[in-house]
């Protein structure tokens, strides 16, 4: 009889892991975003009682509102921009004094890295609240956020910024329609 093969063990939790590129595209509908915000309250609700929700700017704002409304929760947003210092997040508006001595609970709609939510995570310690905990619709990468609705290695298309403005049109985003043709979506 051969030998079981060796136990798996899995690399240590400082290690860096290979991200690899989305394999599909997941096109989410307002249907599906409400179902999304209602698994992760419920998810929320059976492990922590946060005092004040915060939604970070953009994307986050919506879930964060939306999960906020369903706790009966207080709310605010904070903004973080990527187009300033060469892509790397920046606080352009930080978390509410609010946040003081309250438990805290940061959305945003998806986490691949985690540079982002490192970013609001720092911003609201800074501001002494209570507790801290972080949450997302859709996992996407390595970051582990505290809560999250669903994991998925696929490429998201929000409802609320598929289509844009662009001279005086409204289009497909270009760079949700660039991944689209790119993925065969």
């Amino acid at each position: 009889m051969p030998a079981p093969p060796p136990p798996r063990t899995p690399p240590p939790r400082n290690a860096r892991t290979v991200h690899k590129p989305p394999h599909g595209v997941l096109e989410v509908d307002w249907p599906f975003f409400g179902e999304m915000c209602r698994a992760l309250a419920l998810k929320i609700f059976r492990e922590y009682d946060p005092d004040v929700v915060i939604g970070i700017a953009r994307a986050g704002v919506i879930p964060g509102a939306v999960v906020a409304s369903i706790l009966q929760r207080d709310f605010a947003s904070m903004a973080i921009s990527r187009t300033e210092a060469g892509g790397r997040p920046v606080v352009i508006a930080g978390p509410p004094r609010i946040v003081t001595g309250r438990r805290v609970l940061i959305v945003d709609e998806t986490c691949d890295s985690g540079a982002t939510m490192k970013l609001a995570l720092n911003a609201v310690r800074e501001l002494k609240p209570a507790a801290v905990k972080t949450a997302v619709s859709f996992r996407t990468g390595p970051f582990q956020p505290d809560f999250y609705a669903l994991e998925t290695g696929n490429f998201i298309i929000l409802p609320w910024d598929r289509e844009v403005i662009i001279d005086g049109e409204i289009v497909v985003r270009p760079d949700y329609a660039a991944k689209l043709k790119e993925l065969g979506g």
